[in-house]
């Protein structure tokens, strides 16, 4: 197995002190949200690898997917082999909001823990164009490349902020949510709402499972022994320790809500958009269900990288070698 599945959607490494060092924090003050709520001195963290060139042309966007953290993004960017190229881009890796490192509901001093407010998918891209244009000084990005949640970032920025960049990569994302994904995030925060004061953290041992089931497809299970089954479930419960529920659940708020048309209908956006598109799914996806993805590539011109094998969600990952193939292909375009 590439080492690339263990950094997807939150199951991961630690992170080294070499990419601790990289950490940078734009302080954005009291933010408002789409939905008139504020967050008190909300700070986004981020990270830099590569060089931005004299005409200012080469900057990529990428934001973290869900639960996930700029440290563990640092393992897709690098030289040949990569899924983004430090060597020719300046590569933005942005924590959004809620994942521990930026503003979340477990690092906000005025607003902990159930007091943080409510904020959106749409909120993640303000956030990130504020850190682009006010604190980094950027006027446009080369692209925005993001995976999972960072997929749904993507196509946010797209509707967002459409002659921002020229190019987006929305990689095993969506524009909407389907009903089979809402029925997911809906089973993995019901646990963590419903949970008896103090017994959040247990809450999200089962919260764990879920998220597991849905990663892979049965398929693939079925390549696992039942041997190592116990071993496996005593895993994930371990790891699910160091998930903080609250942000979790902030998270999964955020994509429960993630549908690009609330501002703008399909019709309108074909004509509105006009950046480079190539979208990256798999069509066994049980996680993020590619149907959304592959309707919209009926409406806008998209070139379109399709991953058959049956890893699902993680299929990026069993697949890397073709999907670093496709985006470096892309980007040089």
């Amino acid at each position: 197995m590439r080492p690339v599945l263990l950094l997807l959607f939150g199951w991961c490494l630690p992170v080294t002190l070499w990419a601790q060092n990289r950490q940078q924090f734009a302080d954005l003050g009291n933010f408002g949200l789409e939905n008139g709520q504020t967050i008190q001195k909300c700070r986004i963290s981020y990270r830099t690898m590569g060089r931005l060139n004299a005409t200012k042309t080469n900057a990529i966007l990428f934001p973290t997917y869900f639960s996930g953290t700029t440290g563990q993004l640092e393992g897709y960017v690098g030289g040949t082999g990569k899924l983004l190229d430090s060597t020719r881009f300046f590569v933005i890796l942005v924590d959004a909001l809620g994942n521990g490192a930026s503003s979340s509901p477990s690092n906000s001093p005025a607003q902990p823990g159930t007091a943080f407010p409510t904020f959106s998918i749409r909120d993640m891209v303000a956030t990130q164009y504020a850190l682009v244009t006010q604190k980094l000084g950027l006027k446009h990005l080369h692209a925005v490349v993001g995976i999972s949640m960072g997929g749904m970032q993507t196509f946010q920025w797209m509707v967002s902020h459409p002659t921002m960049m020229d190019k987006v990569i929305p990689i095993i994302g969506s524009p909407k949510q389907s009903f089979n994904d809402l029925l997911l995030w809906n089973a993995e925060l019901r646990p963590i709402e419903t949970a008896c004061p103090g017994k959040e953290a247990e809450a999200m041992q089962t919260v764990a499972l879920i998220h597991s089931y849905a990663l892979f497809t049965p398929a693939y299970r079925a390549q696992q022994s039942p041997l190592e089954f116990e071993q496996f479930l005593q895993k994930e419960i371990e790891q699910a320790k160091s998930r903080h529920p609250y942000d979790w659940a902030a998270q999964l708020r955020a994509m429960i809500g993630h549908d690009i048309y609330k501002t703008i209908p399909l019709d309108e956006l074909a004509k509105k958009v006009k950046v480079k598109m190539m979208f990256v799914y798999a069509a066994q996806d049980m996680m993020v269900n590619p149907t959304n993805t592959a309707e919209l590539t009926k409406w806008v011109e998209a070139e379109q990288v399709i991953l058959a094998g049956n890893c699902g969600h993680m299929a990026a990952g069993c697949e890397y070698a073709k999907v670093v193939e496709a985006v470096s292909r892309f980007l040089a375009q």
